[in-house]
């Protein structure tokens, strides 16, 4: 175990993102209900043992297409805020339901760009975060797409998270996606490909092997959670990039396990530049 992971037992304060990938079926672009009960009792279960968790949540849109029927995801900016208008009640019913099975209390924030970078905004946000946090209940967090403009739009949770992450003083990011994490090349089309373990400097090569959207429903690809974990450690967080589709990786993840990949934590915000 290395040091950066055995570190993260430490851990007390935590986001956690969760992608589109990881919460719908890419057949039919409808919410996987099996594998977003597992996470949220792993959420659940961290916050039983004493673990503050903030929840940075995609879905919003994907959520909208399968109640409506649609078979992809609009080309619009006005149909896609009006899809997440009408997907965000829905997701948040779902989380709402299955906190309240294990007995968690959560909260909605929908944020915009405009809340993590404007001084007075990014204030209130941050106050509020933490009187949720101090009551004991679960913060649950999305981009506001339903009123988000190309001039404040954040484009993808994986830089929100980690803006979120630094706003709050958070200890570690993670970041679950719908691959193992980072990989010396695309694993979905590179056999060869092989995981990388540890990236202590995110250098212009790292950047490079990063490709664009990973998929039709979400708007992030490995290049977006790269530079999340480029915010998140230059603030001193460190970031992972885990599977979200394995059971227990949360806690495999929190417990120092070889999984995903580990950003350590730049100390005092030593930048990589």
């Amino acid at each position: 175990m290395s040091e950066a992971r055995a570190n993260l037992k430490n851990a007390n304060r935590i986001v956690i993102k969760v992608g589109t990938s990881t919460l719908a079926y890419p057949q039919t672009r409808k919410l996987n209900l099996f594998r977003i009960e597992h996470l949220i009792r792993e959420i659940a279960d961290l916050h039983n043992g004493g673990k503050e968790i903030i929840f940075v949540s995609s879905g919003a849109i994907a959520a909208g297409i399968g109640r409506m029927g649609l078979s992809e995801k609009p080309d619009n900016v006005p149909d896609n805020q009006a899809l997440a208008a009408i997907g965000q009640g829905v997701l948040m019913h779902i989380y709402e339901k299955f906190f309240a099975e294990y007995g968690k209390t959560m909260a909605q924030l929908l944020l915009t760009g405009n809340d993590t970078i404007d001084a007075h905004a990014r204030e209130n946000s941050r106050n509020s975060l933490l009187a949720i946090l101090k009551m004991g209940v679960i913060p649950v967090i999305n981009e506001n797409d339903a009123v988000a403009t190309d001039e404040i739009k954040i484009g993808d949770n994986d830089n929100l998270s980690a803006m979120v992450a630094t706003m709050i003083d958070a200890d570690i990011l993670i970041i679950l996606t719908d691959i193992d994490g980072v990989y010396n090349g695309n694993p979905k089309t590179d056999k060869n490909a092989t995981l990388i373990d540890e990236i202590s400097s995110i250098t212009p090569a790292i950047e490079k092997i990063a490709g664009g959207a990973g998929t039709k429903l979400g708007t992030g690809g490995m290049y977006t959670k790269i530079q999340a974990a480029k915010i998140a450690t230059k603030a001193g967080i460190s970031t992972l990039i885990i599977p979200g589709s394995e059971v227990g990786a949360l806690r495999k993840c929190i417990n120092g396990e070889r999984i995903g990949t580990i950003f350590p934590a730049k100390i005092g915000g030593v930048s990589d530049e």
